[in-house]
């Protein structure tokens, strides 16, 4: 690679409670020199604090997951990509190193983050992890398959076609495997996502149904 300069994109929709705890933690990486949040239909003061954090923020006007990371990449200008959550309040300091780490030293290609909950965790152990056992048993190591926080070549990305809604994650892991990349899973420590504490059931339920169609897809049982 070039260089280890990282490029950090954060997906938003109404997290002005934690975007800016999320943005100082990534400036503390020296190696980042581009952080791009993408805002995705926020309706709350998302955008004006991340502006006021001192960062490029990117409208995404198709609402999902995957619409607003295929806009962030788009805007790339590094090597190294990660994509992380905006609605976690307690990163660890060194959650960038964490991630990027194996990369820099050409022991991975991209980077999946474990980590310990402090809530939730329903969907991944209750739908994710049993369909993925039965159709990708060699993925069953993974014991956060569809962590949101990732970090890859930029190359690596590039070849993808994302999942437009909560899909995106899992699908990514699916490819970058097939596509025989070297993948890694790294221990990020304790975190609490805010936002998937007061999702209610039907949420819940949608979020399910799209992670579960995204690996149905990748077995080609549906289209």
């Amino acid at each position: 690679m070039e260089n280890n300069y990282i490029t950090v994109i954060i997906p938003a929709r109404n997290e002005e409670k934690t975007i800016v705890q999320v943005i100082e933690n990534v400036k503390q990486n020296n190696n980042v020199t581009q952080i791009i949040v993408v805002n995705n239909g926020s309706t709350d003061n998302t955008v004006q604090c991340a502006k006021d954090a001192g960062v490029e923020v990117i409208n995404c006007y198709n609402q999902g997951k995957g619409y607003a990371m295929e806009v962030g990449m788009q805007y790339v200008k590094n090597n190294i990509v990660a994509f992380i959550d905006a609605d976690i309040n307690n990163y660890s300091n060194d959650l960038i190193e964490l991630l990027t780490n194996p990369i820099i030293n050409n022991e991975a290609d991209f980077v999946k983050s474990t980590f310990i909950r402090t809530k939730g965790g329903v969907v991944t152990e209750v739908a994710v992890k049993p369909l993925l056992n039965l159709l990708f048993p060699d993925m069953y190591k993974f014991s956060e398959p569809i962590s949101g926080m990732i970090a890859a070549k930029k190359n690596i990305l590039e070849v993808l076609e994302f999942e437009k809604d909560y899909g995106v994650d899992i699908g990514i892991l699916i490819d970058v495997i097939q596509n025989g990349n070297r993948v890694a899973e790294v221990n990020i420590g304790e975190i609490e996502n805010m936002s998937h504490v007061s999702k209610t059931n039907e949420t819940m339920s949608n979020m399910s149904t799209q992670i579960i169609r995204a690996i149905l897809k990748r077995k080609n049982i549906i289209k």
